[in-house]
């Protein structure tokens, strides 16, 4: 009958922990501008550089300013307001990351909503402003870009990204079209929600069901639904995932390990 293959986006299709970062350092700023007084462009170097180390642990945008103002804090003692800077390593944070996030929204008293319209305006103005700096910022994985020209089967881009970056992304980077009923970004619910929202589509029955995703977390939480247990999950080993999350996926029966090429290869 065919295949349908659901798709994450970041850290599958395209790496965008370059922009991100960069994105999130500008919405920093904006947010927490007197944090940045005296802020020189080496240590915003720094800061990106190790945004690249932990973007394991961010499943939604809005993370990344979090973990922007974490490491600042880290670094400058005098402007610290929260009680897990002092002394944090990048292995805490990957390690912790779910218990540090609630205690700094609740010291630095953050609201997600704001923050995630702050990130996503930061984003469009930059886009408005450059939209082929912005673009360029961005990466598509060696090979995936013609995979999904020709892929033969029914491709679904299911993401905690906004769609309109997606959809801009897939356009001017890698030169293809998706319908926008297709994409589902922020905003259509949980990923799981999204995948029983496919498999019961009327014009999907009678398909083999695939999900690549590069978070193990949100391949477990698939685990846990046992209305999803007919479809086929797989984690990419060349997104955002650490060793230690891989080791543990290929200890799952449920979940597959898949190589890049693997994966191109696929959706044929």
């Amino acid at each position: 009958m065919g295949d349908l293959y659901a798709l994450d986006f970041d850290g599958v299709l395209c790496d965008s922990c370059g922009e991100s970062s960069l994105s999130a350092v500008k919405a920093a700023k904006v947010r927490w501008s007197s944090l940045f007084n005296g802020v020189d462009s080496s240590l915003e170097d720094w800061i990106v550089d190790q945004m690249h180390a932990v973007r394991p642990v961010v499943e939604t945008g809005y993370e990344n300013l979090l973990l922007v103002r974490l490491l600042l804090e880290s670094r400058i003692p005098s402007i610290r307001k929260s009680s897990v800077a002092e002394g944090l390593t990048l292995e805490g944070i990957l390690e912790n990351w779910a218990k540090i996030k609630p205690i700094i929204m609740a010291e630095w008293d953050e609201d997600r909503d704001i923050l995630i319209d702050l990130f996503g305006k930061v984003r469009d103005e930059w886009m408005d402003s450059d939209l082929a700096t912005w673009i360029g910022a961005n990466r598509f994985y060696p090979g995936v870009p013609d995979a999904l020209k020709f892929a033969s089967s029914k491709l679904y881009i299911v993401t905690t990204k906004q769609s309109r970056f997606a959809d801009a992304l897939l356009r001017g980077l890698a030169g293809i079209t998706i319908p926008a009923e297709r994409i589902y970004g922020l905003g259509t619910g949980p990923k799981v929600k999204v995948l029983k929202q496919l498999q019961e589509m009327p014009e999907h029955q009678g398909l083999t069901l695939h999900f690549v995703e590069d978070r193990l977390a949100t391949l477990k939480n698939v685990i846990k639904e046992s209305d999803l247990d007919g479809w086929n999950l797989y984690l990419g080993d060349w997104g955002y995932n650490t060793q230690k999350e891989r080791e543990e996926a290929a200890s799952i029966s449920r979940i597959r390990l898949l190589g890049l090429s693997d994966f191109s290869n696929k959706l044929k």
